[in-house]
């Protein structure tokens, strides 16, 4: 009985949370606290609603990134498609060694260099117009499955992140996916999947050429050519060159985020710079290796970069710690 009087106010306290799949603890006050003070126009350190800008990176930090980026897989299988096309490049590296890794032959994607990785990405995002490059990822954005969960790409972003993104601009921040990653990649899939608009996306960018097709519409095709390289000290340069203003909460996982939250946290009044441990193989993956975590190549969380969030200020999210729930359909 007394459950049951109990009930209906339990659900309201739930419903008036913003955050109610974060456990209570440092890392949710530190979000709380944040956004009481910098929109309360009787605190010291109110920000005015056009400077409030949020920055978050996207593999890792919004969405699973392991055992590969999500781009990377893609690509991956693009090039089982220009293998079809062109049957003489399952004999060319490293192309051959991709098509071993198609089969289920994880040893060999171990073997693929960064050298061979951007050949691949070269072969399967330019050459195209951005119009195919869009309708080509979108398709497969909606039919590619993770081989763990089974489940769309797309489902894999972690609930209690999507509640900050939400909780921050209902509070006037505008929120932008700044990451590694291809930007025009991400822009495909960013509003439907985290409500971020494609304008609000920096990314890794290459270059594009403007021409006319053969009824005289102008169009634009994707070129190897690099523009931006958004990871590590691209990042705050990315920032600056696409949003204008320097962001005053900033949100990583790996040492590729550090500038950013190292140029987030040097600006004036609060700043919040907050970056995600992964430290739960049960219900994600547990890697670092910081905090003695296995160490990885993907999403590499050093105990340097925790060492010096500790020294800096920024806060730590444990994920096994401070999540209640990891993914929206637990």
């Amino acid at each position: 009985m007394l459950s049951a009087l109990l009930a209906p106010g339990a659900r309201a306290l739930e419903q008036t949370d913003p955050l109610p799949s974060w456990n209570d603890g440092a890392a949710k006050q530190a979000i709380l606290s944040f956004v009481k003070e910098t929109t309360d126009q009787a605190s010291p350190k109110f920000v005015p609603p056009a400077e409030r800008i949020a920055t978050f990176d996207q593999d890792g930090t919004l969405w699973v990134s392991h055992p590969m980026y999500t781009q990377v897989m893609y690509c991956l299988e693009r090039v089982a498609v220009l293998v079809k096309a062109k049957p003489e490049m399952a004999k060319a590296e490293p192309f051959k060694t991709v098509l071993q890794v198609l089969k289920g032959d994880r040893e060999a994607l171990a073997k693929l260099t960064m050298k061979d990785l951007e050949v691949v990405l070269a072969a399967t995002l330019t050459g195209m117009s951005v119009d195919e490059f869009n309708a080509e990822v979108k398709k497969w954005i909606t039919e590619a499955k993770d081989s763990r969960w089974k489940r769309h790409y797309t489902e894999l972003t972690y609930l209690p992140m999507q509640e900050v993104l939400k909780y921050l601009r209902a509070n006037g921040y505008k929120t932008y996916i700044v990451t590694g990653g291809g930007q025009d990649f991400v822009r495909v899939y960013s509003e439907a999947t985290y409500g971020i608009p494609p304008e609000q996306v920096v990314g890794t960018a290459g270059g594009t050429k403007f021409g006319y097709r053969k009824d005289g519409k102008p169009f634009l095709t994707k070129e190897p050519k690099l523009l931006l390289n958004d990871n590590h000290a691209g990042k705050p340069e990315g920032i600056h060159l696409m949003i204008g203003r320097r962001p005053y909460a900033a949100f990583g996982n790996s040492t590729g985020d550090q500038q950013m939250l190292e140029y987030t946290k040097s600006g004036d009044g609060a700043r919040l710079s907050m970056l995600v441990l992964h430290d739960d193989a049960t219900r994600e993956y547990a890697y670092g290796p910081a905090q003695g975590l296995p160490d990885t190549k993907v999403g590499t969380f050093t105990q340097a970069l925790y060492d010096e969030a500790k020294k800096q200020g920024w806060v730590v999210i444990s994920m096994k710690g401070d999540w209640k729930r990891i993914f929206a359909f637990e």
